[in-house]
Order: structure tokens, then sequence, then C-alpha cells
């Protein structure tokens, strides 16, 4: 059945900034109007002004009978991000190229069903609550074992929050004067993390085509959070969906020595590798078909690049550089940062399953068709390393990812 994409309301914030927002009437709703103004700062207006933000439909999540918003933020400059409710996910990111044209550069559906009944790769999604790998499942807190379910490496790991994580969740939506902020109240062992936690996920658009994603989580019991998003992204239009179209972008990962080695099923061994002379090594831009082919038992493990980088000089607050990469075809560039201690680049090697539904220009995702870099704790890090994702009782869980977009010539 088609969905119906006309649009239910539209924010707008003016000069000077002042909201309005007006509720046109739906098939099944009576003729309803709300207007409000919030006041906004001189600096804030200059980085705001001209941000509308529009609301539609996105379907009707056949699970639980509710119906899925899309939300779609756009700035003064023509860059706009589509956001679901649904995964609390980035469907879209639609960026001006180097002729001016727009373009979609992530991967994603036209609706919710396909997020839905075949969650393949969690595209665009917020993972948690734990991002990534546990190994078999089991994690220690105040010295006692919780287990999870094992959805990965035929049932030997626990990956991405499970097979009801939070990218399969319908997230509430609070419009703001420059983004939306999405919540979600996970019950006490709800898929067998401990503790009710509150989490939100704000997505705040600037004028400096700066996309900030900021986490937030609090707990009534010590539990796990690793929270992180999942956009599967090709710089060159996300209509390049054939094998290998990823290929040409160039990469550098400029604050990153260090990785962590993985074993035969990609979960970390605890050893800590250095870059330099692997095909691992973008501390210097290279394009990714120069080094993805290379003689490599970790690329062999992952089909491709599946790591987990570890940010140079991380101290838990500063926001660093973790990547830059660039399409020479559309001059499109991305610059990702962040706060969290690592991020896995993903070439997105097991794309292309039979699977899969349609993407949004009616054809099937293919293998290395895009590339994913997700800031994170690192992967078993509350079974392998120092830095373990823990968020205590009474305590806050703040982390940040930024995406930047520029255009070159």
């Amino acid at each position: 059945m088609p969905i119906d994409f006309h649009s239910q309301v539209m924010f707008t914030i003016p000069r000077p900034a002042v909201y309005t927002s007006v509720q046109r009437p739906s098939a099944n709703t009576q003729i309803q109007s709300d207007s409000f103004i919030k006041n906004v700062n001189q600096k804030a207006v200059k980085d705001f002004e001209g941000m509308t933000i529009e609301k539609k439909t996105f379907g009707k999540i056949k699970k639980t009978g509710e119906e899925a918003t899309l939300y779609t933020i756009t700035n003064k400059n023509g860059l706009s991000v589509d956001l679901s409710t649904f995964g609390a996910a980035i469907t879209s990111i639609k960026v001006p190229d180097k002729d001016g044209k727009i373009k979609d550069v992530t991967q994603g559906y036209n609706s919710v069903t396909p997020y839905e009944e075949s969650p393949v790769g969690h595209a665009g999604g917020t993972i948690g609550p734990c991002a990534n790998k546990i190994n078999n499942g089991k994690f220690r807190i105040n010295d006692k074992e919780y287990k999870l379910e094992c959805n990965k490496d035929n049932g030997k790991t626990h990956s991405h929050g499970g097979s009801e994580g939070f990218d399969t969740k319908n997230w509430k939506a609070e419009v703001l004067k420059d983004g939306i902020k999405f919540t979600y109240l996970k019950k006490d062992m709800e898929g067998g993390y401990p503790g009710n936690v509150t989490a939100t996920v704000t997505y705040q658009l600037d004028n400096k085509n700066r996309l900030h994603i900021k986490y937030h989580a609090e707990s009534d019991a010590d539990t796990l959070v690793n929270m992180t998003n999942h956009t599967y992204f090709n710089l060159d239009g996300a209509e390049n969906t054939e094998e290998n179209s990823v290929l040409d972008h160039i990469v550098e990962l400029s604050n990153s020595s260090r990785y962590t080695v993985n074993n035969e099923i990609a979960v970390p061994t605890g050893e800590i590798a250095q870059v330099k002379d692997t095909p691992f090594d973008f501390k210097k831009a290279k394009k990714i078909k120069d080094v993805i082919n290379q003689k490599s038992k970790q690329l062999e493990i992952g089909s491709g690049f599946d790591q987990n980088y570890c940010i140079d000089d991380y101290d838990g607050k500063t926001i660093r550089k973790a990547a830059r990469v660039k399409s020479e075809k559309t001059g499109i560039t991305l610059n990702v940062s962040t706060n969290l201690p690592g991020f896995q680049f993903y070439t997105a090697n097991h794309l292309g399953k039979k699977e899969q539904p349609a993407g949004k220009e009616g054809k099937r995702y293919e293998r290395r068709s895009a590339f994913c870099i997700e800031p994170q704790f690192y992967p078993d890090a509350i079974n392998t390393f120092a830095e373990k994702p823990i968020l205590k009782k009474g305590e806050t869980y703040d982390r940040e990812i930024i995406y930047e977009f520029s255009t070159e010539k």
C-alpha cells in the first residue's frame, strides 16, 4: 500500500527567530492549530536563522500499530536531514555538490516498513543499548553476570543491542529550534540489560553544515550504555548502489595511530596494534581501493574494512576529529568528530544479501557500496578493555558525534 507523504506540519524559524506550528487536517482528525515562540539569543539566531523543520507520516509500524513520523530539517544552505522516530534514525542527508546539485549521500528506504521488516545493516539507526559486539553475550557488573541474546556469528556474540535494540524502537520526538530530540524509556532487563534507562538522542543542524548528534542517558541501576549512529554514506550519491561503488572515496584517519586486533569472529583479542606499515594506515589520505585488497588476515576476517580504530589523545571530554572522507566526483567532504574513544570504519562488506529490500532508488544496496564511521567504545570493551561503557546509577552518559559537510571544487 502506498505511503502518503503529504506534509502535515511545518516549523519555520524566520528573522527574528520565531517558531510557528500549524496542524493541517488529515483524513481522520479535526483541524487543529497551535503556535509558540521561543527566545533565541543573537548568536543562536545567526547559527539557525532560516531553519525549517517539516513533519510527515512515515507509515505504520505493523508490530505495534503506531505511526512512524519523519522530520526533515533544512538549513539556509539547502542541506537537509531526514529523521525517523522509528530507530531515531537518519534516513537521508542531502548535500549540495560542487555543481550546486543536491545529492542524497546516505542509504535508506522510503517508508518505515523496510526498516521494521528487513533490518539489514541497521541503516541510519541509533544503535544501543550497547553498540558493536559482546563476546558470548555475557558481561559482569558489580559481580553479577548478565546474559544477552547472541544474535551474531552463529550464536557466539551479541551485536548492536540484539534483534530488539534501540534501532527497532519507535522513539518519542520533541521539536527544538534547531533540531529534534528523541526519547526512549528502556525497562529494567529489557533485552537483558539491567536498569530502567531514559535515553535521548538529539539531532541539531546548523548553518555551518554541521549535524550534531548528542547522546544522553540516565539509569536507576548500573548498566551498559554505548550508543552510536549507523549511517551508510556514499558521497558520490546514494544512487550509486553497485558493488564496489564506494572504493574511489578518499579516506583520512589522521588521529588514529592504532587499531584493535580481531579474532576469527571479529571480536577484539585485547591487542592494540599500530597502523603503521599495515593496510589500516590512513594517517595520510588515500583511496579505499588502493588498500582494501591487500593481503591481511584482519581484512580477511572483516571481508574488507570492518575495524575499530583508537582515537589518539582521547580524554572522554574533548571533541576530536575521527575521520575525513571525500568524493572527487561530487566534491562533497564529510568530517566526523566525537568525544568517544574509538570508531568502527566499515566498508559495507556484508550488504547485497538477497533478503535486502530495494533502497530509495528502487535498487538493492550492494556489497561495498557505502562506508560507515561509527564512533563508539571499543567492541567488547566491558570484557576486554580498561575503558568500559558502564553507566552508574545517579550518573549521566553524555557523548557526541558531529557530521560536518563541505564541498570543494
